[in-house]
């Protein structure tokens, strides 16, 4: 936890940056990332190039992924991580990426001991202790989208580093003061959100963001980057928190 809080003042960034080629590339493909001023573009390549050293990208099901495709999603995964540096990225070592949505079996046993299994179609995992798993349509698809508030990739890795203290609750490893108020403004804030929808009324955000605490703070975290007037004007307390977390949105106004 100490070493963790040390990161969060002092980001750990490595030297050596993306080939030019593949930089070039990555700004072409992805705006959030072609929007960052220069010294946290600069960053976020050093970023990139140790993910592509350090982690294994792992195309299934007949996917092909070209060294401009890795980069891409390398630079995707880091963006979140830009002021937390390559710390946060730890406890996982696999990129697994799907060509499309995906199919996972799921099971649970209720309260009575009754075991349910069930089937769910996909576009993006992360396991507490395992890999990270995207469906490569829906990264492009998003990038063609930059603005509609989406970024499986931001939303993966939010997840990702929610579990960095053992639980995945919808609150990162933060300092006493700073987890405090955390919880107490997301915490409202998913309540609102929940309460909204219990009464049939339009919210701004995506509904999935009420499935859980977890989830709330992984929307949150996609609007933040490709969305975040709509964040603020939804959830201002939230928005807040997540500018401190991730530093400034790329699109802000």
């Amino acid at each position: 936890m100490l070493g963790w809080l040390r990161r969060l003042a002092r980001p750990d960034t490595p030297d050596a940056p993306l080939d030019p080629a593949l930089e070039a590339h990555v700004l072409a493909h992805a705006p959030w990332i072609a929007a960052l001023d220069e010294a946290r573009r600069a960053r976020l390549s050093r970023l990139a190039a140790w993910f592509l050293r350090n982690r294994t990208i792992t195309p299934v099901a007949d996917l092909e992924l070209g060294d401009g495709d890795r980069a891409l999603l390398a630079a995707l995964c880091c963006l979140p991580v830009l002021e937390l540096g390559v710390g946060a990225l730890r406890g996982w070592s696999q990129l697994i990426v799907y060509p499309d949505a995906f199919r996972v079996n799921r099971t649970h046993v209720d309260a009575t001991g009754v075991l349910h299994e069930w089937e769910d179609d996909l576009i993006g995992e992360a396991w507490e202790a395992g890999p990270l798993i995207l469906s490569w349509a829906d990264v492009q698809a998003d990038c063609d989208a930059p603005n509609d508030g989406f970024c499986v990739a931001v939303h993966e890795i939010a997840h990702k580093i929610d579990a960095l203290d053992g639980e995945l609750d919808g609150t990162p490893p933060l300092p006493g003061d700073r987890h405090a108020a955390w919880v107490r403004d997301f915490q409202a804030a998913f309540d609102d959100l929940s309460a909204r929808l219990d009464r049939g009324r339009r919210v701004d955000i995506d509904e999935y963001a009420a499935e859980a605490p977890d989830e709330f703070f992984a929307v949150a975290s996609e609007y933040h980057f490709s969305a975040p007037d709509v964040l603020r004007r939804a959830y201002p307390a939230v928005a807040d928190h997540l500018t401190r977390l991730y530093g400034p949105s790329p699109f802000a106004r």
